[in-house]
Formats: structure tokens, C-alpha cells, sequence
């Protein structure tokens, strides 16, 4: 008996400090992209200076290739709406039919179009225009803040978070966030090299999705805890049937 105790004080006391930690490194995401998107908005609105954005393009100049144009080419449409939509509805899809976790299939949507949404209301409110010289084709609409860093940054960092509390697996779950974080990473560098976007363009991206992200399954969350009882018949506890497991130690 005196055993059992002790084994479950000591797992619930690694769950704090669990816990503890994972609230440590949201804060953290949060406050970084906070510093990094204000520091870009002052950077390129109140100071204009463009300096170190030209200075990125003229650095890249030299590896321009065209087989890394079409690997760019390629990476960047991972970060598109012909790309994400669908992306989007099948993740909705697999978590309503396949693998059933109702709250997750109403994160996703959630995330996605406040995320649009937002970056449309930014980028008309900074009105910022696009590079003059493309390095293959021209974007359609305005620059500030990237949308393609900021719809990947949401969609797949929603897919790190849902990695991190599904997967039980350590040799499959580490890799797979790895590979999504390297992921975000190379298609914000491809608006850069593809001279779409302006390094500060991108850099603002990442740090808005950053911050939505956490705000937005924050708010969700707290919905979800707080409306458990009463919406329960409705959308489903998320655990029953088959669901997927939500870890007990989430500070979102």
C-alpha cells in the first residue's frame, strides 16, 4: 500500500514538473514572437529601414540555381491555399471519421480561418507592397506580414502540438516535430530566395502565427473545459469511442 502511494505521489509530482516545463516554453514561444513582430513592425513602418532585407537578397544572388528554383518552387506550394485547404479538410475529416477527436476537428477549422483572417486584416492595415524583382514570377497581393509564414506556422505548428500530445511514441513523435519545425522553417525561406517576400516579411509571419497559435488553443482550450458538461452531447468529450488521447499535462 505504502508503495502505491508513493509511486503515485511521485508520478504526479513528475507530471507538474512536466507540466512546469511545457508552461515555461509556451511563454517563452509567446513572448519571443511578441519581441520578434513588434521589432519588425518598427523596423520597417516607423524606422523604413529596408537595409538588411537588400542585403539578403544580394547574399542569395549568388546560390540561385534553377534546379534549387524548382526545389523552392515546390517547397513554397506547401505553404499555399490550393495547398492548405485541402490539407485542412482532411485533417478535419481524419479526426471526425477516422481517428474521432471532436475537439481537435474544431481547432483545426478555428485556427485556419481566424488565421486568414488575420492576415488579411494586417496585411491591408500595413498596405506594404511586394518586392520589385521577383526571381520567377510575381505575387498577387500585398507583403506585410507573409501569409505563407503565417498560415504554416498555424497549420503546421498546430500539427507539432497535436504530435506532441497523440503520439505516444518518442522515436516516432521527436522526428515527426523536427521534421514539421524544419518544415515551417524552409517554406518562409523560400518566399525569401524566391524574392516574393522580404526577410522582414517572413520573420513577421512566423512570429504572428507564434503568437495566434498559442492564443487560439489557449481560448479553445478554456472553451472546451468550460463548456465540457454542457456540450458534451453535443461535440463529444473527445476521449470516448476510439479518440485520441489528450495528455493530462497541457498548458494550453
Amino acid at each position: 500500500m505504502i508503495r502505491k502511494i508513493s509511486s503515485k505521489v511521485r508520478r504526479f509530482w513528475a507530471s507538474m514538473a512536466l507540466l512546469s516545463v511545457e508552461m515555461m516554453l509556451v511563454a517563452a514561444l509567446f513572448l519571443v514572437s511578441l519581441a520578434v513582430f513588434g521589432y519588425m513592425v518598427r523596423r520597417v513602418f516607423v524606422l523604413q529601414n529596408n537595409h538588411f532585407d537588400q542585403q539578403v537578397f544580394d547574399y542569395l544572388e549568388p546560390y540561385v540555381t534553377p534546379g534549387l528554383n524548382r526545389f523552392m518552387q515546390a517547397v513554397t506550394f506547401l505553404g499555399t491555399h490550393r495547398f492548405l485547404i485541402p490539407a485542412n479538410l482532411g485533417l478535419i475529416a481524419w479526426f471526425l471519421f477516422v481517428r474521432p477527436h471532436k475537439w481537435y476537428s474544431i481547432k483545426v477549422p478555428a485556427i485556419a480561418l481566424s488565421s486568414l483572417l488575420l492576415m488579411s486584416v494586417l496585411k491591408n492595415f500595413f498596405g506594404r507592397s511586394r518586392p520589385l524583382d521577383p526571381l520567377l514570377e510575381p505575387a498577387r497581393g500585398l507583403s506585410f506580414p507573409s501569409g505563407h509564414a503565417l498560415m504554416s506556422m498555424t497549420f503546421y505548428g498546430l500539427l507539432i502540438y497535436i504530435a506532441y500530445h497523440s503520439v505516444k511514441n518518442p522515436r516516432l513523435r521527436w522526428p515527426l516535430i523536427v521534421f514539421l519545425a524544419l518544415l515551417i522553417a524552409v517554406i518562409g525561406f523560400s518566399r525569401i530566395y524566391l524574392r516574393v517576400h522580404y526577410t522582414s516579411d517572413v520573420l513577421a509571419g512566423f512570429a504572428l502565427g507564434g503568437i495566434w497559435v498559442v492564443l487560439a488553443l489557449k481560448v479553445i482550450r478554456g472553451i472546451e473545459r468550460q463548456g465540457k458538461r454542457t456540450l458534451a452531447p453535443i461535440v463529444g468529450n473527445g476521449n470516448g469511442n476510439g479518440a485520441l488521447p489528450q495528455s493530462s499535462a497541457d498548458p494550453l
